[in-house]
């Protein structure tokens, strides 16, 4: 795929940021600060003990200089460090109603980077394919969100394949302090009994991170329409095949191994507590966000 021109580009961004900034600070921004919540909670100030107040948070040196109960106010320590881990691969660019898969996975990194921003967070991305491709820091700031924005758009990767694993080693070993981390990925990266191939990395992300997975999908990949004899092409891959949609018996079983995928996935974020989502294509992802967040 060729790069859009940087005017069409620009537009794009832009279109996208008046969108998601408005969901943000309309929608996101509440349900962002109380879904994922800061490190702890640091001293503010002391003032006279009132009716109802926890006791354990009694100042007894001020309460006994001056003779009256006090207790110490603490205030959330708000400030967190989101990554994005945003897959690249090839398959990304499906899409059968109008939007394809990259395009809402920009859509949701910017609802994402602009609620962090609002909560005076920190936003940084590593983008995958079957390597890590890209890995951005941290920071605050438009123009930085917008470069993450871009990138999520227009980034070509090096190779097709598609590696989780990879992504969350990399978090792993180069993201020491605890951060607030959502892969977003369609997934597709198992192996021929259709398990995720990245369990044992998944498992160590999620002990070290406060790990949330979007998955993204095209309806025509959950269910194959009846469109007779068609020759399709593995993107990441390049595989070709012909396969005969009119037989019930093939839309069947493919909608099957799909199924199974799915559930195979998401057994797997049960295990390790990480919190999930899928969204179509052809959906509202607001939807699907705000189920996420008051899920936690």
């Amino acid at each position: 795929m060729e790069s859009m021109n940087a005017n069409d580009l620009l537009k794009k961004i832009r279109k996208i940021e008046i969108r998601t900034k408005a969901l943000s600070h309309q929608i996101f921004a509440g349900e962002y600060h109380s879904a994922f919540k800061g490190k702890g909670m640091t001293f503010s100030e002391v003032r006279e003990y009132q009716w109802g107040d926890d006791v354990r948070n009694m100042d007894w040196n001020v309460t006994a200089r001056l003779h009256s109960p006090y207790v110490k106010v603490f205030e959330e320590e708000r400030e967190l460090t989101v990554l994005l881990l945003v897959d690249v691969s090839r398959s990304r660019l499906f899409g059968t109603t109008g939007r394809n898969k990259r395009d809402l996975l920009a859509e949701i990194a910017a609802v994402l980077s602009f609620s962090a921003i609002l909560n005076n967070d920190k936003v940084g991305a590593i983008f995958f394919s079957e390597k890590v491709e890209k890995f951005i820091p941290p920071k605050k700031g438009r123009t930085h969100l917008l470069r993450i924005i871009r990138e999520v758009i227009e980034f070509q990767p090096t190779v097709d394949g598609t590696d989780i694993s990879e992504a969350l080693r990399y978090m792993t070993n180069a993201v020491k302090k605890k951060s607030t981390a959502f892969l977003l990925s369609d997934l597709l990266d198992v192996d021929e009994e259709g398990r995720p191939r990245y369990e044992d990395a998944l498992k160590i992300a999620a002990s070290r991170h406060d790990l949330s997975v979007i998955g993204v999908y095209d309806p025509r990949e959950r269910q194959i329409p009846d469109v007779g004899i068609i020759n399709v092409k593995d993107a990441e891959s390049g595989a070709t095949a012909w396969i005969d949609t009119s037989r019930k018996s093939v839309r069947k079983h493919y909608a099957e191994w799909f199924s199974q995928v799915e559930g195979k996935s998401c057994e797997l974020f049960r295990k390790y507590n990480v919190n999930n989502v899928e969204i179509s294509t052809d959906s509202d992802y607001v939807k699907g966000l705000m189920s996420l967040f008051q899920n936690r």
